[in-house]
């Protein structure tokens, strides 16, 4: 998983089972439905199509991330917080950040956080409206929080 220096809070590789199982409802939305390799997590994802062309049993990289900052927005050398943590500009004139690293990134927020039985949680986050869920152990969810902005960075 990733490292206490990085603004990544998840990340795994996730195999597609399906495609819009329940039908597609919109022109350039479909909704994947995933299984990770490393973590036995269960993702549930709304992505544009045109963007982030992926077909059914494609496998892809996904992270959650708390900014693009690659240092996790560490204070600076006089203590206080790097004032362009979570900048990010589109004319290549800001730092680069994580978002150089992936095909597809989406901007959102957690808003809810389900316990299930024994150690079993759900995260959910909405992008605009595009939704994700990801269940499995809360051992690998520790660091996504209720409330929080969260980066999703997608990578074929």
């Amino acid at each position: 998983m990733a490292s206490t220096s990085s603004s990544i809070v998840f990340d795994d590789i996730f195999t597609i089972d399906a495609i819009d199982k329940d039908g597609k409802k919109f022109d350039r939305v479909s909704r994947l439905y995933a299984r990770s390799k490393n973590y036995d997590m269960d993702l549930t994802l709304d992505y544009n199509i045109e963007l982030f062309p992926i077909s059914n049993e494609d496998t892809f990289a996904m992270a959650l991330a708390s900014s693009l900052s690659r240092d996790g927005g560490a204070p600076t050398a006089d203590g206080e917080e790097d004032k362009d943590r979570d900048v990010w500009r589109p004319d290549g004139k800001g730092r680069r950040g994580l978002e150089e690293d992936f095909d597809y990134v989406m901007y959102g927020k957690v808003y809810k956080f389900d316990t299930g039985s024994s150690d079993v949680v759900t995260a959910y986050a909405s992008f605009g409206g595009l939704l994700l869920s990801i269940t499995g152990s809360y051992r690998h969810l520790t660091n996504v929080v209720l409330g929080d902005p969260v980066y999703v960075l997608l990578r074929k």
